[in-house]
């Protein structure tokens, strides 16, 4: 029996509910989706294709590499999750990256493969091809123009390199896969030297999608939208391994210009966000609610007053009552659904802040207007989630308790450890540290 890993939840989906969607992209003035069905059939399609490029061979203790360079698109959910069923590992690449830092991962990982999204990001490898023995094609995202290069795919030529593998072939490498064995690689930002390689395994990922899903009880009812980096853990986990586990909808934005008129369009029931997100919305906010006067000004005064009494209840898993929840009902109408709607959030059921530290003063002002943001501690080297501020236990200030299955110790140099099924195999290359 195949092992339980992200590769054949994402499969399971497909058979479980095949024609219900799976991801949306924006096609003209409209969300367009995709069925669970056809996602699996791409994301076989293309690992088929990579299995045909070499990826995934065994090398002795040598990772198969490929990596990928680009914003979010279902190209890059379907490159990654094809990596990992061919037996291969995955590597995204920031696309701020300059193109020596650009060249450092491609190097480091050693990627036979890369897929990148436009022209402007395959100039940046074309610059420093030289210095890249290993890679052997680069390929293209879909509609970017045909360039003159041997090296260069488009993604119809990639595909078309499927018809060379079986599926059959293709179905023993999904079924090899072990839950220890080595997943993906998330590269950290290098702040205080040279990115170094994260290697989560199989397990560490499932294990982590299941243990968010029980956090934020999300299910195939739930949609996000995917604009984040997807070369960071935290929009992996939101993007790709929570939805292959439960099913949830994943839109992806057109860009990141758009992406606030994405959340007012879809109407997220799931946001994850960082700091600098929830500080554009405030900034939004407070402007606004500083050019009122008069018993406007005065009603959203009572609002916030009335929003900050029930979250406090609610911290301690208690729900207003009498003249409270009266209160409440009628500044939700009056107030908070109008203030949701306007920022995309009425349908949110989950808010989620992490990935740097957030201002107590704007976590509780959101919360005084019915917005609860979660606050998430952890890093890539522990998949993502280290603590997180569950509903009813909630304490502002903190980033909550350890999630389930998860130890933390403060060492004696103040050092915070950690030991869990998400802890991370070591650095790629470099295991001593």
């Amino acid at each position: 029996m195949p092992a339980d890993t992200i590769v054949t939840r994402f499969f399971k989906q497909g058979e479980l509910r095949p024609t219900a969607p799976a991801y949306y992209t924006k096609v003209g003035s409209r969300w367009k989706p995709t069925n669970w069905k056809t996602y699996n059939d791409e994301v076989r399609l293309a690992a088929r294709a990579l299995m045909a490029l070499g990826v995934g061979e065994a090398t002795g203790d040598k990772a198969s590499c490929v990596c990928i360079l680009g914003f979010n698109r279902p190209e890059w959910a379907v490159f990654d999750l094809a990596a990992m069923a061919a037996g291969g590992v995955p590597a995204g690449i920031y696309t701020t990256g300059s193109p020596p830092e650009v060249a450092y991962i491609l190097e480091h990982t050693e990627a036979t493969v890369v897929l990148v999204e436009d022209l402007g990001q395959w100039k940046k490898i074309e610059q420093e091809r030289g210095g890249l023995p290993n890679l052997k094609h680069v390929v293209l995202m879909k509609d970017v123009a045909a360039v003159d290069d041997d090296m260069v795919l488009t993604w119809d030529d990639f595909n078309a390199r499927s018809s060379e593998v079986s599926d059959d072939k293709l179905q023993q490498r999904i079924d090899a896969l072990q839950p220890q064995q080595l997943a993906t690689l998330i590269y950290t930002s290098g702040t205080t030297g040279p990115p170094k390689g994260v290697m989560l395994s199989h397990d560490n990922l499932a294990w982590t999608a299941q243990c968010a899903i029980d956090m934020i009880d999300t299910g195939a009812q739930d949609c996000v939208v995917s604009y984040l980096p997807l070369s960071h853990i935290a929009e992996q986990m939101f993007s790709l391994h929570v939805p292959a586990t439960s099913g949830m909808q994943v839109y992806f934005a057109e860009s990141i210009k758009k992406v606030a008129d994405n959340f007012k369009e879809v109407r997220p029931t799931v946001l994850f966000a960082v700091p600098r997100i929830w500080e554009k919305f405030y900034a939004g906010v407070t402007t606004k609610m500083s050019q009122t006067t008069g018993i406007k000004a005065k009603i959203a005064d009572w609002a916030r007053d009335t929003g900050m009494e029930v979250s406090n209840l609610r911290n301690y898993g208690l729900e207003p009552s009498g003249w409270l929840a009266f209160k409440y009902d009628f500044f939700n109408k009056q107030v908070f659904s109008k203030i949701k709607a306007a920022l995309g959030l009425d349908r949110a059921r989950t808010c989620v802040s992490g990935a740097a530290p957030i201002s107590t003063e704007i976590v509780k002002f959101f919360a005084s207007l019915d917005i609860p943001i979660r606050e998430v501690y952890g890093q890539s080297e522990d998949t993502g989630p280290t603590s997180f501020n569950l509903p009813g236990k909630t304490k502002f200030g903190t980033v909550g308790p350890p999630i389930a299955g998860v130890e933390v110790k403060i060492a004696d140099d103040d050092e915070i450890l950690v030991r869990g099924r998400n802890v991370f195999l070591g650095y790629y290359k470099n295991q001593a540290d």
